[in-house]
């Protein structure tokens, strides 16, 4: 089962992840939420539309901008509604 993992601790987990340019993204209901703060941070993709992130809170260290998600999918990217992927030092295993 795929687990995303920061600072020694599994914040996410699902066998249901779905994987787009080799990045894992989990339902949303897979992430442990007392590891994950809203952020300001937007970025666009031209096929998947605006994206929208969290920063990774652990054992009282931020990972700025960690975990990037799409609220409002493209068509071409609507299998990754309600999923959230990670970067920045994040393992998925």
């Amino acid at each position: 089962m795929p687990k995303a993992t920061w600072n020694d601790t599994v914040i996410a987990e699902s066998d249901e992840t779905v994987v787009v340019e080799g990045n894992h993204y989990f339902p949303a209901a897979a992430l442990k939420m007392e590891h994950f703060k809203p952020s300001a941070k937007t970025t666009v993709c031209g096929w998947k539309g605006t994206a929208s992130y969290y920063t990774v809170s652990v054992d009282g260290k931020d990972n700025a901008d960690a975990a990037w998600y799409y609220p409002t999918p493209k068509d071409a990217a609507k299998e990754i509604a309600g999923h959230v992927a990670f970067w920045k030092g994040v393992t998925v295993s």
